[in-house]
């Protein structure tokens, strides 16, 4: 009998119906332009030294902004107590120091405003029936994923607390990749529900490729990383030839670091040049990729979604070396950032109507 009464009550469940799906998908979309602004504040935020002028973490009561003088002299005593305004920024008046607060409260209260517009509108498809039950567990576990983001960013900022002038590095690459791990989840989970048009090819070497999509895309994850070391430790602020490093193939400074293996991630010239040197493999990964897709007789819809791919990989190149050219100006440096997520979205996009495909 209870069996009965389990079956029935699973049959009257409603099933989200396709308008409903697609309002699920949009509104992840939206949290993963988001996440994108978010990563962009990130950058300028990092750019212009203001990651350390917020001295406490206040998750709610953090969201509203010193209000009075003496809440100003609070907060700006607090950064005079750090390396950073010892050292690289003594002197400081209240205005100069507003003028990096503020870069800094933007980043943290758009990270609050996304798990606004993230949380509310799960809790209300949820209830309305709009999400299945085997949907509500991993989108809850990307909540508890942004939860982690805001407490690794706090954990970056504190490394700068003591005799650094700056954060630790290997702490902003973590802070990044988790950024990235929300966004592609979130690209992931939002074409899951917009994704539902028909895609014609044949499943073997759909189930093929999209292995190679899911390696490239590895590599672009892990070309991002490389590059947030390039940012944490402002390695682009030097070698700002290319493709030579100072006149050099291969820059004499590459293993100066002992022990050897932190040249990887302390030494300036090993930290550029691996960047470098991978994004030479992301690109033969991503022109491979599009060869093969475009010799398969795969949907016409997938291959004019591919095109985004070579036009990513084109910007991102010219921003990275342009970035380098000119000694990383803010606009090209932030948008070369942006881009990386770009070509990372492109490919995941590709990657998604290939095992679709498969799966068939």
């Amino acid at each position: 009998m209870s069996q009965v009464l389990t079956e029935t009550a699973t049959i009257a469940r409603p099933i989200p119906d396709r308008a409903a799906r697609r309002a699920v998908g949009l509104w992840l979309l939206t949290c993963c332009f988001m996440v994108a602004v978010m990563v962009l504040l990130g950058g300028i935020t990092r750019l212009t030294d203001s990651g350390l002028s917020i001295m406490e973490w206040k998750p709610i009561m953090g969201a509203l902004p010193p209000l009075t003088d003496a809440a100003w002299d609070h907060v700006f005593a607090l950064y005079k107590q750090i390396a950073e305004y010892k050292h690289i920024n003594p002197g400081m008046t209240v205005d100069g120091f507003k003028s990096i607060f503020w870069w800094e409260y933007l980043h943290r209260l758009w990270g609050r405003l996304i798990a606004v517009a993230f949380l509310v509108p799960f809790l209300w498809f949820l209830l309305r029936g709009k999400l299945t039950r085997a949907e509500a567990p991993r989108l809850v576990a990307l909540f508890a994923l942004g939860g982690l983001q805001g407490f690794a960013g706090w954990f970056m900022v504190a490394s700068g607390f003591q005799d650094r002038v700056d954060v630790s590095q290997y702490r902003l690459v973590v802070h990044l990749m988790l950024a990235l791990a929300i966004f592609a989840l979130m690209l992931w989970y939002a074409m899951d529900y917009l994704d539902t048009r028909p895609l014609q090819g044949d499943r073997a070497a759909a189930a093929d490729l999209a292995r190679h999509g899911k390696w490239m895309n590895m590599l672009i994850a892990f070309q991002i990383a490389l590059g947030g070391l390039v940012a944490g430790t402002d390695a682009g602020f030097v070698y700002n030839d290319f493709p030579m490093m100072n006149g050099h193939w291969l820059s004499p400074d590459l293993f100066l670091t002992s022990p050897w293996y932190l040249n990887f991630t302390e030494n300036l010239a090993m930290v550029q040049f691996q960047h470098r040197l991978t994004s030479g493999f992301v690109a033969i990964a991503v022109i491979s990729f599009l060869v093969r897709l475009r010799r398969r007789d795969f949907d016409r819809v997938l291959k004019r979604r591919a095109i985004a791919l070579p036009c990513a990989l084109a910007a991102q190149a010219f921003l990275g070396m342009a970035t380098l050219w000119l000694v990383v100006p803010m606009p090209l440096a932030v948008l070369h950032q942006l881009g990386a997520f770009v070509l990372l979205g492109s490919g995941l996009v590709a990657q998604h109507g290939l095992k679709r495909i498969a799966k068939a």
